[in-house]
């Protein structure tokens, strides 16, 4: 019923209609990263960063093959003797400069840097475009460096030779190659460079298939000029291969930057209300940050120095069984570093907004998914490690023996593939703040200890596989350091939590290890050996990982059952 108005005077009551009450509009505060700023929203979303990180893994994937590739074509074309010892000598600078330049060490830098840069692009607090800003001031710096770089290591190539081979039985032919393979200083600098600035732009394909292009370069100049040049073609391969990473992702990183549009301050562009809109701190590059990054990766990839040193004085080939066995059992670390590599600049825009709480969840979850795929790798390298070397390498120069040497080496590397993969995603959020830190340096650097005393204890009696265990060794201590000092000194994450997730995906490989082993001993042919090997691996492994409940296979489950109930 509609109700009347009170009569006055006795008169008859005038029907009004009443006016509905109108809901309150409450103005909910706009997130920073929604206003009008002329930058899409950040792509931090579970399912884009799925997305992400599939795709980078298919690449890396690709480009890890392609890798193989490399390496089977070198064991073809030239063997495992002192010619390919001589070459992966020289082969030492562009791993190290990889791992200085691009995978680590001045990712550590960037991503950061870009990632703050652009939360001060997107809250609009200053009127110069901080990206490029960054570009500008770091950018011709990083060149002049790396070139610098370059010249000295051409210049000293005879020393640096003799500091990392002194057994070698051709040392010039070593220092030939250092001189060709130098050039990756500055083209790997270049690459990190534009790879991390991507990243942080959220932009993955172009970083994701920089190795497809290195390798294509190596193989092709190596296939073409081998029997002209010798060992040497790989080396100007190297150089080769350089140029196309950075030629392949130098225009996506140009049309990020000049088409970038910008938009001046607002009024409310410091809304406290809102502690996404607060102030984002200048987090710029700083000297003691680049310091402690770059000693960081120096003193890991000096795990590596290390090794080809003790194997120096071992008969020829020594080198050679410890480059093939490391660059096959490391495939699974690379694959599980994927999702990390993905999420960093996610972890880093957080650190940079203050949002200590989703660092830490992003931080956890990358460190249970990143487990289970390594562990999983692992136990299918460990399982099958006789039959995946037979049908890579042994061909052409590369025989029987060599087969089995490589093998030994390789299980005993598989050891300590959780403990690379552990530091390679713990040291990622020691470094997400962009301020300067030393403790992942001292855990390294006790990690580097250890692997050179062992090593050297441990070469006599063992051979390359003493080399190879004090390598587990010594990345495993850097891993239950870095671990360990995680609630005070970097991203407060829960560490028994933590542990009890490690723990599940540990004991799923022990056991799936076991039953990969039995299964493959019992087929004689190695490619159907491997394939029954890796087919019990997987199952035992994931169906241990179910039983015991473990939070990285929880969503993927949960995704499936809900589409199966769509299904029906």
């Amino acid at each position: 019923m509609r109700p009347l108005t009170p009569a006055v005077g006795g008169t008859k009551a005038l029907r009004i209609p009443a006016v509905p009450p109108q809901p309150r509009r409450v103005t909910k505060p706009v997130p920073a990263h929604t206003r009008t700023t002329g930058q899409e929203p950040p792509r931090s979303s579970n399912r884009f960063l799925a997305r992400a990180a599939l795709l980078t893994a298919v690449l890396a994937a690709a480009g890890a093959l392609l890798g193989l590739g490399r390496d089977q074509a070198l064991a073809h074309l030239f063997g495992a003797g002192s010619e390919t010892d001589a070459f992966l000598v020289a082969w030492t600078v562009p791993e190290v400069a990889s791992t200085l330049l691009i995978e680590d060490g001045l990712a550590f830098v960037l991503v950061p840097a870009f990632s703050a840069a652009l939360a001060r692009r997107s809250a609009a607090t200053t009127a110069p475009d901080p990206v490029r800003a960054l570009v500008a001031t770091s950018l011709p710096r990083l060149a002049l460096a790396c070139l610098a770089a370059a010249l000295l290591l051409m210049l000293g190539a005879p020393q640096l030779v003799a500091l990392l081979a002194p057994g070698l039985p051709d040392p010039q032919l070593a220092v030939d190659c250092t001189r060709l393979t130098a050039t990756c200083v500055l083209t790997f600098g270049l690459t990190g460079y534009c790879s991390a600035a991507l990243r942080a732009h959220s932009s993955y394909l172009a970083p994701a298939a920089i190795y497809l292009a290195y390798n294509i370069g190596i193989i092709t100049t190596m296939l073409v000029f081998a029997d002209r040049w010798g060992v040497r073609s790989a080396a100007v391969g190297v150089a080769v291969g350089g140029c196309l990473m950075v030629a392949i992702q130098a225009p996506s990183l140009r049309r990020r930057l000049v088409s970038a549009p910008y938009v001046q301050p607002s009024a409310n562009s410091g809304n406290s209300e809102n502690p996404a809109s607060e102030p984002v701190k200048d987090r710029s590059m700083n000297l003691l940050l680049i310091a402690a990054v770059l000693l960081f990766a120096l003193c890991r990839q000096s795990q590596v120095l290390i090794e080809r040193f003790l194997a120096s004085s071992l008969p020829a080939g020594a080198i050679s069984h410890l480059n093939y066995a490391q660059k096959v059992a490391q495939l699974p670390m690379v694959l599980s570093l994927m999702l990390a590599t993905v999420t960093f600049p996610v972890v880093a825009r957080a650190m940079a907004r203050g949002d200590l709480e989703r660092a830490r969840e992003r931080v956890e979850r990358d460190l249970a998914a990143a487990a289970c795929i390594v562990l999983l790798g692992a136990a299918a390298v460990f399982a099958c490690a006789p039959q995946i070397i037979q049908l890579l390498f042994q061909r052409g120069a590369f025989t029987a023996q060599d087969t089995a040497a490589t093998a030994a080496v390789m299980r005993v590397y598989a050891l300590g593939l959780l403990g690379h993969c552990l530091v390679g995603v713990l040291v990622r959020s020691y470094f997400s703040a962009g301020r300067p830190t030393w403790y992942p340096v001292l855990s390294m650097a006790a990690g580097m200890t250890a692997t050179a005393g062992v090593g050297a204890f441990a070469v006599g009696p063992w051979g390359v596989q003493g080399i190879a265990a004090a390598n587990a060794l010594g990345i495993t201590l850097t891993a239950v350091l870095l671990l360990a000092a995680m609630g005070t000194r970097g991203i407060p994450v829960r560490i028994p939590k933590v542990l009890l997730e490690l723990a599940k995906p540990l004991l799923a490989a022990v056991c799936a290890t076991a039953v990969g082993l039995v299964c493959a001993a019992r087929v004689e042919q190695p490619l159907a050996a491997a394939a029954v090997g890796f087919a019990a691996v997987g199952a035992v492994f994931l169906l241990l990982l179910w039983a015991l409940r473990a939070q990285a296979l929880l969503p993927a489950v949960q995704t499936a059952t809900r589409k199966l109930r769509h299904a029906r």
